[in-house]
């Protein structure tokens, strides 16, 4: 689970609400459903209006990943099975990896040690992967588009609000009681407004970015090590290319392949 997600939203509405209270404004102010409407469903009607049905469809999924990463594989895992790969493979042929590949969990790199397993030409075998990483990217920029897009436009659309709530407050300039009580209510909407925008959809975009940085960078390594299997590099030869994928803190920690070799 991605626990920083939880904790930025409790507290950004801690500190909203704590804010409030410091500085004297009654939280029962909140309880305004025009300010509401006028945000949620003005930004969701933005956000239909500027993507593609299929792309808005895919929405509650990106929302579940903001708060349960997808699994990937281990980086010091990655590292360790690509040098007993090539060990196998130098020891008994490619071909003596097929029972392996069947029992690799990520379907990316299985698929690439297959078209290995089956010969295929190596410039191909890089295109191909090359090709569904470039995808992966395109469908991860969409996702985090359409955050961004919602927090440009919510703030927007809190300026809205607050123009619609001084519209109705300027009927009511003959009663000082519901003048207050309606211009406090239009700055509501832009208080939702920014606070959906800044706190909530801009962030998120941002952690998409990053979730789908590190992707990448994962599926990259699996690549070098697919094409350098291939090529019949040692497991030396393998460990030192992959070695540059994990951060310089963490490979002290990771024994030389002579140590687990010897």
């Amino acid at each position: 689970m991605e626990k920083s997600t939880a904790i930025g939203i409790v507290l950004g509405l801690i500190a909203v609400f704590v804010g409030m209270v410091l500085k004297g404004a009654s939280l029962t102010a909140l309880n305004n459903p025009a300010a509401f409407l006028i945000i949620i469903v003005g930004t969701i009607a933005c956000i239909f209006n500027a993507f593609p049905l299929n792309d808005v469809k895919k929405f509650p999924t990106l929302i579940k990943m903001l708060f349960r990463q997808p699994p990937q594989f281990p980086k010091d895992e990655l590292l360790k099975l690509f040098v007993e790969l090539s060990q196998t493979a130098r020891r008994e042929g490619i071909l003596a990896l097929e029972n392996r590949v069947t029992e690799i969990p990520d379907p990316f790199l299985r698929n690439g040690l297959s078209m290995v397993i089956d010969g295929l030409d190596p410039d191909f075998v890089g295109d191909v992967l090359d090709a569904e990483v470039h995808g992966m990217e395109e469908r991860h920029r969409t996702g985090a588009l359409i955050f961004s897009q919602a927090g440009s436009y919510a703030p927007t659309l809190g300026v809205l609000g607050a123009v619609v709530g001084l519209i109705a407050a300027l009927g009511n300039l003959n009663d000082i009681d519901k003048l207050g009580h309606s211009i406090a209510a239009a700055f509501i909407a832009t208080m939702l407004g920014i606070f959906t925008g800044y706190v909530l959809w801009h962030p998120f975009a941002n952690k998409l970015k990053m979730m789908s940085k590190i992707e990448v960078e994962n599926k990259k390594m699996m690549i070098e090590g697919i094409l350098s299997l291939q090529a019949g590099d040692s497991p030396t030869a393998i460990e030192a290319k992959l070695m540059v994928f994990i951060p310089q803190g963490q490979r002290a920690l990771l024994k030389p392949s002579e140590e687990r070799n010897g």
